[in-house]
């Protein structure tokens, strides 16, 4: 087992933080989800299946611990307003935390650019973290977050018209 964490670490770690942060943009809550997407894929090694490459089939695995993370966080804060009867004004405050250092060295247009992924949808900054920052096909972005093609390329189409219009917002 330890050769097998030693393996996927290697391989792809960084790919998976990165993807991981980029959607929460959280260090703390990061680590938190890395921890257990490795234990989910060290638990079920054994029965990977191999239809998919190990580095889909680990992404996979991070999409879904990602997404537990988000539905855990909405039903904590739900619970949260209904305690204090706040109704759900509270669910339209927006974060502005900082977007990964890795970014500051960036020219100013890719800044702009991932600033403005955060006014995609959910489903259309996966597509394009997995697509151009992690570098999947569109085959391999289908498997991991079990999509047809077609709708892959869809929201692709549909996250890039929304960036680009983000960005001549930005420039204007």
């Amino acid at each position: 087992m330890k050769a097998t964490f030693e393996k996927l670490y290697e391989n792809y770690h960084q790919d998976v933080y990165q993807y991981i942060y980029y959607m929460v943009k959280n260090k703390q809550d990061t680590e938190d989800i890395l921890q257990d997407v490795y234990l989910k894929a060290l638990r079920s090694y054994d029965t990977f299946k191999r239809k998919s490459s190990e580095k889909t089939w680990l992404f996979s695995i991070a999409k879904h611990v990602t997404f537990d993370h988000f539905r855990k966080l909405k039903r904590t804060r739900n619970r949260f307003f209904e305690y204090f009867d706040w109704g759900k004004q509270g669910e339209s405050i927006q974060t502005n935390q900082p977007l990964p250092e890795e970014i500051a060295v960036l020219d100013d247009q890719m800044q702009q650019v991932y600033k403005c992924l955060d006014q995609c949808s959910f489903h259309q900054k996966q597509v394009i973290i997995l697509r151009y920052l992690q570098s999947f096909t569109i085959k391999e972005t289908a498997d991991i977050l079990n999509w047809s093609i077609s709708k892959v390329k869809t929201t692709q189409h549909r996250a890039i018209a929304s960036l680009q219009q983000c960005v001549r917002k930005e420039d204007d």
